[in-house]
């Protein structure tokens, strides 16, 4: 029975996929466009590719299929409390003046030094334009957005408006964006966890009040506000990696998004912190690489981590699970060194 659910969701994948325009269009933002060269001071280690490939892009779906679009019919709808509402089509989107923003976005599940993390280039549609064409109601509190599989989130209004260049993205890494990644659009928030932000599929957004509106997870017991917390991992070496005596690196990512990374410290053993290397700062919106080199004798050593935005905020050692805002702690990692 699994293998025939696997294989007609395969079929229905690559029938989605014939649909899905092979390029997008040129990008029109004159001297706006920042992220087409990534600078090569932004990778200081392997293992972790800043920008993350699209087939390694973490997913976390509520529905037990993807929904199937039919990109002709197609469209979004801007609508609740505004003046004009909107419906606009794929070809509607693409028409627009685009957009490109290099960020990192974050699920609410991810645990202490989880993969739930990724950061990619997005392509897309600034989402106060389209709220300003519509005319937002100032009453309205909350932009309430529904996926083609019913799925529903809510965030601030003015998350449109405060300069964190929320999008509306049909592209990811210079390619249409994925079926398995929302496609043909998916809402970009910039520091807010995906449960009230990231609808992909998406098909409405809708102005709201808070009292008119619960998004899917709200009444579940999670917190209506998300922002993204400071945090920070390990990922070098890998979990279970035995490694040889000698001078050893640690590495892996920080982020604090709308702040910025500022420092990032690692410990050995419950000793002394120590200042890791830090990767070329691309900006507050993405992760940044960090590095820490030590002479290791054979033996078993127990590696901590934690980082400091640029507001002098060290992220907090208390242990907390994801729910109901996000997981706190620091990622703690014990490598063995033959």
């Amino acid at each position: 029975m699994g293998a025939v659910a696997n294989r007609l969701e395969n079929k229905k994948i690559s029938e989605i996929r014939q649909a899905t325009p092979a390029s997008l269009p040129k990008i029109n933002t004159g001297n706006d466009s920042v992220a087409t060269k990534i600078p090569s001071g932004t990778q200081i280690f392997t293992e972790t590719p800043f920008i993350t490939p699209n087939k390694d892009f973490y997913r976390i779906d509520t529905a037990l299929s993807l929904p199937r679009i039919d990109i002709k019919t197609w469209a979004l709808q801007i609508g609740g409390m505004v003046k004009t509402p909107l419906k606009l089509s794929y070809d509607d989107l693409l028409a627009r003046p685009m957009v490109e923003r290099t960020l990192t976005i974050c699920c609410v599940s991810n645990e202490v030094g989880g993969p739930y993390i990724g950061n990619a280039i997005w392509q897309g549609v600034l989402l106060a334009d389209l709220l300003n064409e519509a005319g937002v109601d100032p009453r309205a509190e909350q932009i309430f957005g529904t996926s083609a599989d019913g799925w529903t989130c809510g965030f601030p209004v003015g998350a449109a408006f405060d300069g964190r260049d929320a999008i509306i993205a049909i592209g990811m890494n210079g390619t249409p964006l994925p079926l398995e990644h929302g496609f043909p659009a998916r809402v970009i928030i910039p520091g807010l966890y995906g449960y009230v932000s990231a609808t992909k599929w998406l098909t409405n957004l809708d102005l709201t009040t808070w009292s008119q509106e619960q998004g899917y997870w709200v009444p579940l017991g999670w917190s209506r506000d998300a922002p993204i917390k400071t945090q920070s991992r390990i990922d070098v070496p890998r979990r279970g990696e035995n490694v040889a005596a000698g001078r050893i690196a640690i590495a892996g990512v920080a982020w604090a998004q709308q702040l910025g990374i500022e420092k990032v410290e690692v410990r050995i053993d419950n000793g002394d912190w120590q200042n890791a290397t830090l990767a070329l700062d691309f900006s507050d919106d993405t992760w940044r690489q960090w590095k820490y080199e030590f002479d290791a004798k054979p033996g078993n050593y127990q590696i901590q981590v934690r980082a400091t935005d640029k507001t002098g905020e060290t992220q907090t050692q208390e242990v907390s699970r994801p729910d109901p805002n996000g997981a706190t702690g620091y990622h703690t990692r014990t490598i063995k060194v033959l």
